[in-house]
């Protein structure tokens, strides 16, 4: 459909955005509705977009609402640019460049408090759940390998603890030699993955403090940033041991030979939120019906991505697998997408959940997702000081918009788009508290500090870092 023709058709109807909103905020309106329904067009204030993403599978959203149509059906004519990596992808945003992106979900957050770069950045939709990966370079594993217990089948038993890293990790220090590991970004998921699972196991990931932004004061593994795409060749040329990345980054490992998978973040945290959308406020407040818009088409993208049991997956491959989008083989990006991951050569086994784009909820914004990354930043001295419970719940209400995504959802549902079971109407924005975590440890996002407290590595309390070292008031 031209854009001509869809505004001819749809100009003369108005959006009813703010009684929607209002309707479907956390903790109010219905799940279902009464009767039939006028349901409102929008007209988008701008129609015509540029959306910035990382080549990475979880991009997939955005692919798909622009080949399945979903956006031009919200009167949407959007063009999806790939960046060179998160702090570019945030800075264009910022500025205008690009009007929305796919973003790791601690920018936004971070963005908000100054960490780093300070700007009001929103999200209306959580992207996926799981998706990423902690590889090893084969001669780590094959010095890990002796540290972890087989199955009854003969092969690795997972989850894998770093525990089993630990004398590896002791080793190279005892020769006088950094183990050297990479992430994505200080404020990725990537990387708060990465320290939860070594501390799990024993092994201190650093600390960072206002005069040293490289996270590694009292490390015993050195985590350093490198972009997405470049992890295997880095890990290949021996500047970095292992890393943890998104799809299909770490099964390019195993496609090459280098190296080996040994943990996913659904073994971490099971179903863990990982990419939002993000805008600025800014645009947020000038644009609504577009934003309304773009989160309509994102969460029919989801739906689709998901439906009758992942049966469009191999459909969604075959179009990331295109140079415009992530550009890797498609046989590499299948090995995640479509159900199972290789953890090393020819051990593949079954993660149906390694990559959720709708069920459980996956693209709602809860509020508690926003805390548990916040929690993170301060375990590891993101954040100085401590802040009571009352500012974690506050700073998630500034960043994250459910009331936005609750409109969409309605709209959905009463356009015959979507089934309204499929969303959370009338919840509080928080999960129930999770204890699917690798150590047992139980996160309840409306108890912030209670939860720090339960952790024998990382900030809690009062404490805070200050040189190369870490002070306690107790």
């Amino acid at each position: 459909m031209s854009k001509a023709t869809y505004i001819s058709r749809r100009f003369a109807l108005l959006a009813g955005v703010a009684t929607i909103a209002a309707a479907c905020s956390p903790g109010g309106g219905s799940s279902t509705s009464t009767g039939p329904v006028s349901v409102p067009t929008i007209i988008p204030e701008k129609d015509e977009l540029t959306l910035g993403f990382i080549k990475l599978t979880d991009m997939a959203p955005l692919a798909i609402a622009k080949e399945r149509g979903f956006f031009e059906d919200e009167g949407l004519y959007v063009t999806l640019e790939a960046q060179a990596n998160w702090k570019v992808l945030l800075d264009r945003v910022i500025s205008g460049e690009l009007d929305g992106a796919h973003m790791l979900a601690g920018q936004p957050l971070a963005a908000t408090i100054g960490y780093g770069t300070s700007a009001e950045i929103v999200t209306p939709f959580s992207m996926d759940l799981n998706g990423n990966g902690i590889t090893v370079s084969n001669e780590v594993w094959r010095q890990m390998r002796p540290h972890v217990p087989d199955g009854p089948d003969g092969r690795p038993q997972h989850p894998i603890s770093a525990a089993a890293l630990r004398p590896v990790v002791e080793a190279y220090r005892g020769r006088g030699q950094p183990f050297n590991m990479g992430m994505v970004f200080p404020v990725s998921t990537h990387n708060y993955e990465l320290r939860y699972w070594l501390a799990a196991g024993g092994i201190n990931p650093g600390f960072y403090e206002a005069g040293d932004v490289s996270g590694q004061i009292s490390a015993d593994v050195l985590l350093s940033v490198t972009p997405p795409p470049q992890m295997p060749a880095t890990l290949e040329a021996g500047t970095i041991y292992g890393y943890c990345v998104g799809e299909p980054w770490n099964q390019q490992a195993v496609a090459r030979g280098i190296g080996v998978p040994v943990i996913t973040d659904y073994e971490i945290w099971k179903n863990n939120p990982e990419k939002v959308f993000g805008i600025t406020k800014a645009f947020a407040d000038a644009n609504p019906n577009t934003v309304l818009a773009l989160t309509k088409a994102l969460i029919r993208a989801a739906i689709w991505l998901d439906e009758n049991n992942n049966a469009n997956r191999r459909e969604a491959v075959e179009i990331l697998s295109r140079p415009e989008y992530v550009g890797a083989d498609a046989e590499v990006i299948a090995n995640s997408m479509t159900g199972t991951f290789e953890y090393e050569r020819g051990d593949e086994r079954p993660v149906p959940d390694f990559n959720v784009f709708f069920r459980y909820f996956a693209t709602y914004p809860y509020y508690s997702d926003a805390i548990w990354y916040l929690t993170q930043m301060r375990r590891w001295g993101q954040i100085a000081e401590a802040m009571p419970d009352a500012w974690y719940g506050d700073v998630a209400e500034s960043v994250y918009r459910p009331e936005v995504y609750l409109a969409a959802a309605r709209l959905l549902v009463d356009e015959g788009l979507a089934d309204a079971a499929g969303f959370p109407f009338g919840t509080d924005g928080y999960r129930e508290p999770q204890s699917e975590f690798i150590d047992g440890v139980t996160f309840d996002g409306r108890a912030p500090n209670a939860y720090l407290e339960q952790f024998a590595i990382g900030l809690k309390g009062d404490d805070r870092v200050e040189g190369s070292a870490v002070l306690s008031a107790r």
